[in-house]
């Protein structure tokens, strides 16, 4: 036998992106987390973490809220509607108010500074492990796949099909709650955002673009007159 075969592929190491603007712990948490046994990516700004998570993979984020371009804030709402990636907060605010807005804008932990740095490492690992044990959720149907997790829309051939984030929440609920005649007003409650535009004819016209970007499979997405839409699959009546 080769030393090549007998050889085992050494697991692949979870990859952390770190957005910190402070040069002393920025340095501190980078060296700290590839101690651990982690891959370490560092930002200094949040546009620069918002191209990072665009273009590359990674398994969490530590993200500061004081950041020298935009908030933490900012850049945790660029990323509810397009990704569903953990983010633990890193930050010197305590205040409860900030810590609730953290949450809503869906972090899964918060941490103050200054902190512990075996601490962080066993926050990391524990929402890593929560990860692991959770399945993918994919729904299919006509030769078009929505990753929920992913919040991706595919075809056959893999090519995305260019969801906007408000088109994606409207499908997502349909596709999860198939079967089932919702209203535009149960529609726009869920899927939209409370401070935008929730009229009905908003609704009728993110299910018009859906229809078109799915193509034959947005035929899945019934009318219900006088009611508002509800999502059928072939196994339906």
């Amino acid at each position: 036998m080769s030393a090549t075969s007998s050889e085992a592929t050494p697991p692949e190491r979870p990859r952390i992106l770190v957005v910190e603007d402070d040069p002393s712990i920025a340095a501190g948490l980078t060296r700290g987390l590839k101690e651990a046994g982690f891959d370490v990516t560092l930002e200094v700004t949040g546009e620069a973490a918002l191209a990072q998570v665009a273009r590359e993979t990674f398994s969490l984020v530590v993200l500061d809220l004081n950041l020298p371009d935009v908030t933490g804030f900012d850049v945790l709402d660029g990323w509810r509607t397009r990704h569903s990636l953990p983010v633990i907060i890193l930050t010197a605010r305590t205040e409860l108010a900030v810590r609730l807005r953290a949450f809503d804008l869906g972090a899964v932990d918060y941490l103050a500074k200054p902190f512990w740095m075996e601490e962080l490492v066993a926050r990391i690992r524990a929402r890593l492990r929560l990860a692991d044990t959770q399945e993918r959720r994919r729904v299919s149907w006509d030769g078009v796949v929505c990753d929920l997790d992913a919040r991706t829309v595919r075809d056959e051939a893999g090519t995305d099909l260019g969801l906007t984030a408000h088109e994606f929440n409207v499908l997502a609920l349909l596709v999860t709650r198939r079967g089932t005649a919702l209203t535009r007003e149960q529609i726009a409650d869920a899927a939209l955002p409370h401070e935008g535009d929730r009229q009905a004819r908003t609704v009728d016209s993110h299910v018009s673009h859906l229809r078109k970007k799915l193509g034959p499979a947005g035929q899945r997405i019934r009318t219900v007159w006088g009611i508002g839409y509800r999502f059928d699959t072939e196994d339906d009546p």
